[in-house]
């Protein structure tokens, strides 16, 4: 059995009360469904599909737990708390087609596999920007671009010479 497998969904077998679906992300999952972005992982998908009028079927996942991903400052992986929902609206139909936040699914099938909507919703997640705690951070790695940036910043000692097209814009930042 494919660790995908729990992630297909029958619309069809959903009736007039709210279906309810417990999945749980790891590792396989990720390696499966080519994560770009998360390395590892473990979190609970509390899915709730409720049949709507019009053929339409609503979709609610509340995800919780945890993601392993690279810090942007040292490049080492670490760990970042996931808690998002999300929803996207099915229908069946003649053929799969995903505009927007609605699916469309073969009517003669009638499963939607929710394992990309899942990673996508871990994904937007994530913060833009994902670094360690204070000290966290490998501190080679810390000592290495702190090097880069003193020469960057012009604060690796003696001043540097302004080019004077830039002076005009020095005494506007000073004021």
């Amino acid at each position: 059995m494919s660790s995908l497998e729990p992630f297909n969904i029958d619309l069809k077998a959903v009736g007039a009360e709210p279906a309810t679906f417990s999945l749980r992300v790891d590792d396989a999952f990720f390696e499966a469904v080519g994560a770009p972005d998360v390395r590892k992982g473990d979190a609970s998908v509390e899915l709730t599909v409720r049949r709507m009028a019009g053929g339409l079927f609503d979709l609610a996942f509340a995800i919780r737990g945890e993601v392993t991903v690279p810090c942007d400052r040292c490049l080492d992986d670490m760990r970042q708390p996931i808690d998002t929902e999300g929803h996207i609206t099915a229908r069946l139909g003649d053929g799969y087609s995903d505009d927007g936040d609605t699916v469309t699914v073969s009517e003669d099938e009638g499963i939607v596999g929710v394992a990309w909507f899942v990673y996508e919703f871990i994904a937007l997640g994530i913060p833009i920007r994902h670094v360690h705690a204070p000290g966290g951070c490998n501190s080679a790695m810390t000592a290495m671009l702190g090097g880069h940036a003193a020469g960057r910043d012009g604060d690796g000692g003696g001043a540097q010479a302004v080019d004077p097209r830039w002076s005009g814009l020095e005494k506007l930042k000073n004021k």
